[in-house]
């Protein structure tokens, strides 16, 4: 969700904050961090090709195909606390929070002390904006140390939580079904004026690479905002800063105001020449479009957000002749749905709009599979937001996500991709501005896929 200052024609490239803190150890899978308990169950264990079998597909990212085992285990040992869980986590990726509660809540029955089942019913919470129970479902857990909150819920902190007592989250304000946004700018990103609790007009970028609303730090001082501590974010590279957390009263956007919004806040102000504004003050991100059915219209220039109504649904679809691409939401953010690089296999990719003068960055190990060649000759350096990076170009050929293809797309590489791993399945990499800026593109949370008109 920041950008990258380059010297020469990479002038801009992207690098994201992701507030999914920091990157997980070599090696390590949720899959596998308590099968040791489960193997030491004496109740009629299932067959461990099928554990095998569920593990290989969810690391592949094939959902559905690892639920339906791991509900078999379940059926075959009821009391098998890792199926238990993977029900729990699969539900939440696809965004069905009443069947996600259920399998968490039964996993925290099963293993009291284990502390993942808590955090991620309280990331279900927390996309319901029941704040309180978010903040409940913590109890017990060691929130500073625990690897979970640390790696991918970090928004999940307890003070800025129950900030929230006797307030509405996400509170709208206005009159329409609909209010619409002109950009200011759309290239190389898109940049739009807002107000921030009642004041003048400040302007924002737009990526959806970002979680909660972001202010730029000393924007967030002259405002007064509360602060509720601080925590790692991971940038481009696998590098490390602080992002400290706070909420905002109210965000006005277009015709409408919505208020009590939890908020990140990172020095954004040194992006606002290469975006070409005067002054950068924040960030729109996937949390807020995740409370509309948002769409960013590239050819009109413009964000229109609709209330996340059936009627809204129904009304855009019949207008719409766009493309559905399924989605999954790893983390608090992390939209990922299924695409192909060059002649490789199928395999996820992260919309991030966020990634600017590039359609593409893939994970180092996909860049050789693909034999896909880094021009080093106009290799250039830049600053991130964990510090200096080394940005090397190169071009893919063929690129997809869903049924949208494109060929000769804008790619970048600079270093590690911190989140081909992190969550339990593989990450082929990102795909940004460059792909995107051909469509219209609509988030659709409730049947979770994304509209590319």
């Amino acid at each position: 969700m920041i950008a990258l200052i380059a010297e020469n024609q990479m002038k801009f490239a992207r690098t994201c904050i992701v507030l999914a803190a920091i990157i997980a150890a070599p090696g390590f899978s949720p899959l596998h961090a308590t099968t040791a308990w489960q193997a030491g169950q004496a109740t009629s264990q299932p067959k461990q090709s099928e554990i095998d079998s569920a593990d290989r597909f969810f690391r592949t990212g094939k959902f559905s195909e690892a639920g339906k085992l791991y509900s078999q285990i379940v059926t075959q040992n009821p009391k098998d606390y890792v199926a238990t869980l993977q029900l729990g986590r699969i539900a939440l990726l696809s965004n069905r929070l009443e069947e996600a509660q259920k399998w968490l809540e039964k996993a925290i029955s099963l293993q009291p002390g284990d502390a993942d089942a808590k955090v991620m019913l309280a990331e279900t919470f927390y996309r319901r904006d029941d704040f309180q129970r978010a903040a409940a479902s913590l109890n017990g857990v060691d929130v500073s140390s625990n690897k979970l909150i640390r790696e991918q819920y970090p928004i999940l902190n307890v003070a800025k939580l129950e900030s929230f007592k006797g307030q509405t989250p996400y509170e709208l304000h206005g009159n329409g079904t609909s209010t619409h946004l002109k950009f200011l700018k759309t290239d190389p990103l898109p940049v739009v004026n807002v107000r921030v609790n009642g004041g003048e007009e400040v302007t924002f970028f737009i990526d959806t690479g970002g979680s909660e609303v972001t202010l730029d730090v000393d924007f967030a001082k002259e405002l007064g905002v509360p602060q509720f501590g601080a925590v790692q974010g991971t940038f481009s590279g696998g590098q490390h800063a602080e992002v400290q957390q706070g909420r905002i009263e109210a965000l006005t956007v277009g015709d409408w105001t919505i208020k009590n919004l939890p908020a990140a806040m990172f020095p954004l102000r040194q992006l606002s020449k290469d975006l070409g504004v005067k002054r950068i003050d924040g960030v729109i991100g996937t949390t807020l479009f995740y409370h509309f059915l948002a769409t960013m219209d590239y050819p009109h220039g413009e964000l229109v957000l609709r209330r996340k109504t059936a009627e809204s649904l129904e009304e855009f679809k019949a207008k719409s002749s766009g493309m559905g691409v399924p989605i999954w939401m790893a983390s608090d953010h992390f939209m990922v749905g299924w695409g192909w690089v060059e002649t490789l296999p199928p395999a996820l990719l992260f919309v991030d709009t966020g990634l600017a003068q590039a359609g593409v960055k893939l994970a180092e190990s996909v860049i050789k599979k693909a034999g896909i060649k880094l021009e080093e000759d106009k290799a250039s350096e830049g600053a991130g937001g964990g510090g200096t990076l080394r940005i090397v170009p190169y071009t893919v050929h063929q690129l997809a996500l869903g049924d949208m293809k494109a060929e000769n797309v804008a790619g970048l590489y600079d270093g590690p991709f911190p989140w081909e791993e992190m969550f339990g399945f593989h990450l082929a990499g990102m795909v940004g501005h460059d792909f995107f800026k051909r469509y219209a593109v609509t988030f659709d949370f409730q049947n979770m896929q994304i509209f590319l008109q």
